[in-house]
């Protein structure tokens, strides 16, 4: 499984249903939301300024990634940008690729 950062931002409207329902509300319903789409729920927290929480899920791909963003975005309650994490492992097999490319001007 591939592990996404979440970075959420409530709207107005997402506030006052946090406000009446809770933090622990919002996380069970990001849980629920994530298993859904056959994945796990990480970590999941609230922060001050922007954004107001983040979360780190697992998620068996991108298309997985991708149907969560849609459907949570679509509400318009809540904002979410979602940040593909790679693992140093990854890291270490990205760094033993190279790729063919040309700067601009160059």
């Amino acid at each position: 499984m591939a592990k996404y950062l979440l970075k959420v931002s409530y709207t107005v409207e997402g506030t006052k249903g946090l406000l009446k329902e809770g933090g622990s509300s919002r996380r069970a319903a990001a849980e629920q939301a994530v298993q859904s789409l056959g994945g796990n729920l990480d970590s999941f927290y609230f922060a001050f300024g922007e954004p107001d929480g983040y979360a780190i899920v697992d998620l068996p791909n991108a298309a997985a990634a991708t149907a969560l963003s849609l459907t949570i975005n679509s509400t318009g309650a809540v904002q979410i940008s979602t940040i593909a994490l790679i693992t140093p492992e990854e890291m270490d097999e990205a760094c033993k690729k190279s790729a063919t490319y040309r700067a601009p001007g160059k």
